[in-house]
């Protein structure tokens, strides 16, 4: 018989008692750091939130990068988040009519019909300005005097002066005056920006006639580009985030066009000046989440007052509170659905995050760019089991007592 402590092929056979803690520690590889990465010098947690840290700065890198890069190419960003709107909601009208004449036709009719839709409302807000307008700043006139003679009258708390009156006035005007040459710079800078916006619409319409025509083969060229183990992930997400897009897209433009119509009812029936333009106001203002109705509200009850008075005014507030309360609880769960899942607190913070980034161009595509993140990203993950309250575990749990209970009580029945 050999001896455990004879050498052999392997080399001497040391007994583990013989090894000390230190060496089986080491050569398991249990705490080395050359051997799992760990480190002996830091605890646990400082391990783990030094990588939680490092990871997120990466991410804030990224994002700030993409940030920077959007800026920098930001007309371009506009045209093509423009073009995405564009086909969304005018992608139904192509297949519908795509189906009695080829696509070509039906995306340049469609596109026409959108184009003339917009003109059209635009012209008649204009007509309807320049109709009223002389009217309007007649009763706007008298409604100024009206609030001034209220602030004098005494029936606040406070009184304000003729004499005050005029020194704001005198203010303004020097204001006006010394700004003169800052006002006219922001003249000549919006005439720029005029352009800037023509330059944008074109080519936004020129990648929409592509997006409706050929969108479905460009989509596939993409996909071909990529290697084969990652197109499937690349097609989920593309499906979910563009059902997203498209979703929310088409529901906003029906929602506003109602929310549209029903102002232009209110501000008729109250017989309130300038009620196309002040519709038109409310329905692009339901394009800006949270905020955009508000502004129109307030906007609309400014001229009802001016122009009628106070009654009228708490009228038009009531009534375009009544349409936005419709518009919450009715049209939204009714066309959007399911398409668009956000909380109210994402939705705000969005808003926020989009006004204070990029104004009110951040406003208005922060909600839409989260919706479509979070789609892609639900469809993408692999979720957990969810947790389970307590009080619906003892509830769930108290049919099943009760039905073993009436199982214990039960004779046993002989064979």
């Amino acid at each position: 018989m050999t001896d455990s402590t004879s050498t052999g092929d392997r080399g001497p056979r040391i007994a583990p008692s013989q090894v000390s803690p230190v060496a089986r520690r080491v050569a398991g590889g249990r705490h080395n750091p050359h051997v799992t990465g760990d480190d002996e010098t830091a605890p646990r947690w400082l391990q783990k939130a030094a990588g939680v840290s490092w990871r997120l700065l990466v991410l804030v890198a990224a994002i700030a990068v993409v940030f920077f890069a959007t800026s920098k190419v930001q007309l371009v960003f506009i045209a093509l988040f423009l073009a995405f709107v564009f086909t969304a909601v005018l992608r139904p009208l192509v297949s519908a009519m795509s189906r009695i004449m080829p696509r070509g036709l039906a995306t340049a009719l469609s596109l026409l019909t959108g184009i003339l839709v917009f003109v059209g409302m635009l012209t008649y807000v204009v007509y309807s300005v320049a109709n009223q307008w002389q009217q309007l700043s007649k009763q706007f006139g008298t409604g100024i005097q009206q609030i001034i003679d209220f602030l004098q009258s005494g029936r606040l708390p406070f009184q304000v002066t003729n004499a005050q009156t005029a020194a704001w006035i005198d203010q303004g005007v020097k204001w006006v005056q010394d700004h003169a040459g800052q006002l006219a710079g922001q003249a000549a800078a919006s005439a720029t920006s005029v352009v800037e916006v023509f330059t944008a619409l074109a080519l936004a319409i020129f990648c929409s006639i592509f997006f409706l025509a050929r969108g479905t083969d460009m989509w596939t060229w993409f996909l071909n580009q990529l290697p084969a183990r990652v197109r499937e992930s690349w097609q989920t997400a593309g499906g979910a985030g563009w059902y997203t897009f498209s979703g929310y897209t088409r529901g906003t433009v029906i929602i506003a066009l109602v929310d549209g119509l029903l102002a232009f009812i209110l501000l008729t029936v109250v017989q309130v000046p300038l009620a196309a333009p002040l519709a038109v106001l409310v329905l692009m203002g339901a394009f800006i989440p949270l905020i955009g109705a508000p502004t129109a509200m307030a906007v609309a009850m400014i001229v009802a007052l001016a122009a009628l008075g106070p009654i009228q005014a708490g009228i038009v507030g009531l009534g375009i509170a009544g349409i936005g309360q419709f518009e919450g609880h009715v049209l939204q769960p009714l066309v959007m659905g399911k398409q668009v899942s956000l909380h109210p607190v994402a939705v705000a913070i969005a808003v926020a995050t989009g006004t204070l980034s990029a104004g009110i161009l951040g406003a208005v595509i922060a909600v839409p760019l989260v919706a479509v993140s979070w789609a892609v990203f639900s469809k993408l993950r692999t979720m957990d089991p969810p947790m389970v309250d307590e009080a619906e575990a003892e509830a769930e749990a108290q049919p099943v007592e009760q039905a073993e209970h009436i199982d214990d009580d039960e004779p046993v029945k002989e064979q």
